[in-house]
């Protein structure tokens, strides 16, 4: 459509087509998932595609995967010639994934007289296990060899069919095969449903209305990203803070992000960050670009897709072999979840240096850890396997204008708690302690969100792996608002002792032991 003029009524229109069918694979997904991770907590994202395997629109799912699943698309798009009905499976971190236990599918969409597919979707799923040294798939490791099954970009499915030996290949390599076939399925399905979608609307406007408006809509992303940039006063910003450490023998691993701001495009140099560390703390690229950018589609007070206009404006560098862009066979399994919430903290924290009213805009840092629990073994019960995975939620920074909102999940997680009815309804779990954790948020004129107390005794034996950060020192507050209180990790025997573990532990667990996690509280915004 050379030369045509975009009509605002219709932007809008496709705006919300693309978004509704990734928000409508995310449905399709949650409700047809086995795991409680999917099915009960959301630890999933769906998107579309262009024919480049540049992102269109995203449901407004998990953050960290917002800059990384469009490489996990480019890596289905080398995977080679891809026909109707085919789709390609790959959780590599370093060939567009993140950590392994997030496993991206993705499918071609096709139109009449076109051998090339014309449109991608995608989705990706967190699974409770992927195999490795310990139940979960989130070890306290120092390869990715030891973190669980590695799959590259293959074709989980041929012209609609499933490739069954493939299926069976990687079930026989995790702890809950059943479990994770229905939850391969339920991604399937929701690529189904997506690529039924896209079809209907190449049907109603044709495959050239379809491509102009999805390119619009990277124009008009853009448009709205450096009008929001130009917002920022011109200047160098730096700011710079810790890792607790990585769970092997690091600790007070640097994270140091400068912003640079030059009219309506920005640059973040994240090349003065730490080394690469031994434990699994380490990001590939793709999860420090996806912070970026979050913090800056934040930033946007206006209803806009998120797609690849966002990152036009932007400039990230990294220095490869670092904590923020590991080289492989780097232990990654917590960067994800970990790092990614001190990349925000960071570039946050720089922002807040700039000078006017821009500045008011940031709030104190958040809880910054996911507090990421797994706990597996056999169900004494029924003599089944189970793998328990959960994120905590915890108190978020007060800002300018109000205080931190208290046991919410915050940053580059965008998940639901797990209820206490489907834990006890699906794992060998007594929930004894569920409750906001009080006096957490760091105090000031607006006082910073509280964080949260989750307390299981365990009804069989099990072994215990926790990842988790600010336990050292709490959430920065801002302009004279106090730091939130620390999160501790406890584990409460059955004969009565009591082990306070450190962020990052992996413990065996016995019947009747109880096993206390208390998150940290938000930082506090002004002076008291």
């Amino acid at each position: 459509m050379e030369n045509q003029t975009v009509n605002p009524i219709l932007l809008e229109v496709f705006k919300n087509r693309f978004s509704s069918i990734a928000e409508e694979m995310g449905v399709t997904l949650t409700r047809t998932a086995f795991s409680p991770n999917i099915k009960e907590r959301r630890d999933l994202s769906c998107a579309v595609f262009d024919a480049s395997g540049d992102m269109i629109a995203q449901a407004a799912h998990i953050p960290v995967h917002l800059g990384s699943m469009p490489m996990s698309v480019k890596a289905a798009i080398e995977h080679g010639e891809l026909k109707p009905g085919d789709m390609i499976m790959v959780n590599d971190p370093f060939k567009g994934g993140t950590h392994l236990p997030d496993i991206t599918i993705v499918a071609p969409v096709f139109t009449a007289g076109n051998d090339s597919p014309v449109f991608y979707v995608a989705n990706r799923a967190h699974h409770a296990d992927v195999g490795g040294m310990t139940s979960g798939s989130m070890p306290l490791s120092t390869s990715i060899f030891q973190e669980g099954i590695i799959i590259p970009a293959v074709r989980i499915v041929r012209e609609g069919e499933i490739d069954q030996e493939l299926m069976r290949l990687i079930l026989n390599n995790v702890r809950t095969p059943a479990e994770r076939e229905g939850d391969f399925s339920a991604q399937i399905m929701a690529n189904i449903t997506g690529t039924r979608r896209l079809e209907e609307l190449l049907a109603k406007y044709g495959l050239e209305m379809v491509q102009f408006y999805a390119e619009a809509l990277n124009d008009y992303s853009e448009r709205v990203l450096r009008a929001t940039i130009s917002e920022i006063p011109d200047g160098t910003y730096a700011f710079s803070d810790c890792l607790d450490g990585d769970g092997v023998d690091c600790t007070d691993v640097e994270i140091s992000a400068t912003v640079t701001v030059e009219g309506d495009s920005a640059t973040l140099d994240f090349t003065k960050s730490a080394d690469q560390v031994s434990g699994s703390v380490n990001a590939v690229r793709a999860i420090t670009v996806s912070c970026v950018l979050y913090v800056f589609r934040c930033l946007v007070h206006r209803e806009i897709p998120t797609n690849a206009g966002c990152l036009r404006p932007i400039t990230v560098l990294t220095r490869e072999g670092s904590v923020l862009d590991a080289k492989a066979p780097a232990a990654v399994a917590g960067g994800n979840v970990e790092t990614s919430q001190r990349i925000v903290d960071v570039v946050l924290g720089a922002l807040a240096q700039a000078k006017g009213d821009f500045a008011l805009r940031i709030p104190a840092a958040s809880q910054g850890t996911m507090n990421n629990v797994a706990i597996g073994g056999i169900d004494e019960r029924t003599s089944t396997p189970f793998a328990y995975y959960e994120t905590l939620a915890g108190g978020t920074g007060a800002s300018a204008s109000r205080g931190g909102e208290s046991a919410v999940h915050s940053h580059m997680t965008n998940t639901l708690n797990t209820p206490v009815e489907a834990m006890e309804y699906a794992y060998p779990f007594r929930v004894t302690e569920y409750s906001v954790r009080p006096q957490t948020g760091g105090r000031g004129k607006h006082n910073g969100g509280n964080g949260l107390v989750r307390e299981i005794e365990l009804l069989s034996s099990c072994e215990m792996t926790v990842l988790s950060e600010r336990r050292v020192a709490g959430p920065y507050g801002l302009h004279g608002g106090d730091a939130g209180v620390p999160g501790k990790n406890l584990i409460c025997r059955k004969g009565g002792s009591v082990e306070e573990c450190p962020g990052k532990f992996h413990a065996t667990l016995h019947t009747g032991d109880r096993v206390r996690i208390e998150t940290p509280g938000g930082g506090g915004y002004g002076s008291k």
